[in-house]
């Protein structure tokens, strides 16, 4: 944390514009030696036009606009100079080695994030929706990245961790001042209905946050049907490219072929199974065991028909083995046909997806919504979340059979911990260093 850090914060390729970001007690003096503008007397929030000097010959490297940013007031809490230069590989890689030979340090990966968590700037869900924001693959995943770096992951803990201390508060003064509270009376009266209040909030939070997590890893889609009924064509045809090969011959795709859309601020991540049906060929077997398998995996199951012909056997074999999952009857080659089908019809041939996209849309529409709202944003955060509720029911356990309210405290501490550690107000250096490891360098 003494240390003056430096790295490139774009990505280092051909490109316009690059910027070395450089924070720390020195950021200021170290890029002023390499900058032939005055930087020590400017204001915060300015910028200034100038050139990079190499510190020994005056030469000039590169010419710059250099942003500056006071402690505390910049992203890591600390002065933050930002350098930038033209883009392209050789010239970034230049001015960054003025930088460090200049006395700053390479930053690892995460580190002005991590700085900010340090400094007080952010708290870790702030920090790590930054991380989704970056890595958002639609409309809904990034607006909930952009609520996250808001707060409103503390905006949805506040009720919680408030009124936690609440229940604290009443065992304490019964423990201190033991005339003046009935223990019974304030375990049956106070104390287990605030608990139960409590754990309701709280399953409110995790069903919505799981609808969350379903929109923001995607819902696993697996096309399915028996063999030469269009599901290739269906794939090629929501992905818009020629993925899966198509063929009459039966049992041409004998693997999985995946491929991932975003349908309406929603990823569907697609799977084009083998065609199932009876195969004396081992490797078909194998291909079609693979399907079966994906059904009781997948989130979510397009089950294709031909619409041409009446269901066979098969087909009403897979209907059963579906039954209790998410799933959409879709009957392709609708377009060879002169009525309508009970169902969504459509032409992958002909890329007819209209009724197959409204469905889909109309089923996740709910999660869609959901997922706009204040929510946890990953596993780290749930399963914290999921602890805290493990300790309050143990509590209630615990006061139900009459054990001291005193030990059953210990349990509602450790819930109020969890919440905490949700939010960085506890946590563990290693803990720390693995998250921000997968942050972008630079970031």
């Amino acid at each position: 944390m003494n240390d003056t850090i430096a790295a490139i914060a774009t990505p280092l390729a051909q490109g316009a514009i690059s910027i070395i970001r450089v924070s720390g007690s020195d950021a200021v003096t170290i890029v002023q030696s390499i900058f032939d503008r005055d930087l020590k007397h400017q204001k915060a929030n300015t910028i200034t036009y100038g050139f990079i000097v190499e510190p020994n010959s005056g030469n000039r490297v590169d010419e710059v606009l250099v942003s500056l940013f006071r402690a505390p007031h910049s992203f890591s809490g600390e002065d933050v100079v930002e350098i930038n230069c033209h883009g392209g590989v050789y010239i970034t890689k230049e001015v960054l080695a003025l930088v460090l030979g200049a006395g700053a340090r390479l930053a690892h990966p995460g580190e002005f994030s991590q700085r900010a968590f340090l400094n007080g700037r952010i708290d870790l869900t702030q920090a790590e929706a930054i991380m989704d924001l970056i890595s958002a693959k639609d409309q809904v995943n990034a607006q909930q990245a952009l609520s996250g770096i808001r707060g409103s992951v503390r905006q949805l803990l506040e009720p919680l961790t408030t009124q936690i201390l609440d229940i604290i508060a009443n065992i304490e003064v019964n423990i201190d001042y033991p005339e003046y509270e009935d223990a019974l009376m304030l375990t049956n009266d106070i104390i287990l209905p605030k608990i139960e209040t409590w754990l309701n909030q709280l399953d409110m939070i995790l069903e919505r946050s799981q609808s969350g997590r379903i929109v923001k890893n995607g819902i696993q889609t697996a096309i399915i049907g028996r063999p030469n009924v269009g599901k290739s064509s269906l794939l090629n045809a929501l992905l818009e490219e020629e993925k899966a090969i198509v063929s009459d011959e039966e049992g041409t795709t004998r693997d999985l072929v995946e491929g991932s859309i975003q349908l309406r601020g929603i990823t569907l991540n697609l799977i084009d199974t083998a065609g199932i049906r009876e195969s004396d060929s081992h490797v078909e077997r194998i291909g079609i065991e693979r399907s079966k398998q994906m059904i009781q995996a997948a989130q979510l199951i397009l089950l294709v028909v031909d619409a041409t012909s009446p269901l066979t056997k098969t087909d009403h074999e897979l209907l059963e083995m579906v039954q209790d999952k998410p799933h959409c009857i879709v009957y392709n080659k609708a377009d060879q046909i002169d009525t309508h089908p009970k169902g969504i019809a459509v032409s992958a041939l002909h890329h007819e997806l209209d009724e197959l996209m409204d469905a889909l849309q109309e089923l996740y529409e709910t999660h869609a919504l959901i997922a706009q709202q204040p929510l946890l944003q990953n596993e780290r955060q749930i399963g914290l979340l999921i602890q805290a509720k493990t300790n309050m029911e143990h509590a209630v356990q615990a006061l139900r059979e009459g054990i001291q309210m005193d030990l059953a405290e210990l349990d509602i501490q450790a819930a109020y911990q969890n919440l905490k550690e949700i939010l960085g107000e506890y946590h563990r250096d290693d803990l720390l260093d693995a998250l921000f490891a997968n942050f972008c360098l630079g970031k």
